[in-house]
């Protein structure tokens, strides 16, 4: 069956027990966690110069994250989002700055399609970290990697953008340039 009626009044179950209504802080921010993986999707079915199996494993990793906002008791969780995830993804920032030119000013994101589609989702997965913030500094989330993967992952879409950008020829700079 693909529908309950068990929201139809506006609130909505969380994992290991209760419910909350539908715009509770973790909702929320399961709704933008939602939308950063399915914004880097569309990214991954339009990027000519990135590593798709990197980008997947991304969306996995939002995955986990997603558990972890929806569980009451993280502990019974099967998996949770590792602090080496961020390190990997700082390796992988690293590796992909090695090969563009050094920042030198602001873009006007849209260069190209797939360029203007990771800088749509590096501002989605902006509004998912903004949305964390509050559940992990009221307590309600007790995993520090998760802040800590958030913020590496909006750097690692806005190289991810700029490679676009520049193997296309592009970079519309915000002074003109």
């Amino acid at each position: 069956m693909w529908y309950t009626g068990k929201g139809d009044h506006g609130d909505t179950a969380l994992f290991f027990g209760g419910r909350v209504p539908k715009d509770d802080p973790r909702i929320e921010a399961l709704g933008a966690l939602d939308e950063a993986s399915s914004a880097i999707g569309v990214a991954r079915a339009f990027a000519k110069h990135a590593d798709a199996t990197l980008l997947l494993r991304v969306q996995r990793e939002l995955s986990l994250i997603m558990g972890e906002v929806a569980a009451l008791d993280p502990a019974k969780l099967l998996a949770r989002l590792e602090p080496a995830k961020v390190a990997a993804l700082e390796a992988e920032i690293d590796a992909l700055a090695a090969l563009l030119p050094p920042f030198d000013g602001f873009i006007v994101p849209g260069d190209t399609p797939a360029g203007a589609l990771f800088d749509h989702a590096r501002t989605v997965t902006r509004r998912a970290e903004r949305r964390v913030t509050p559940l992990a500094r009221d307590g309600k989330l007790t995993n520090p990697a998760i802040s800590a993967y958030l913020n590496r992952l909006s750097s690692l879409l806005y190289l991810l953008a700029r490679r676009e950008d520049a193997a296309a020829g592009g970079s519309t700079k915000v002074n003109g340039g």
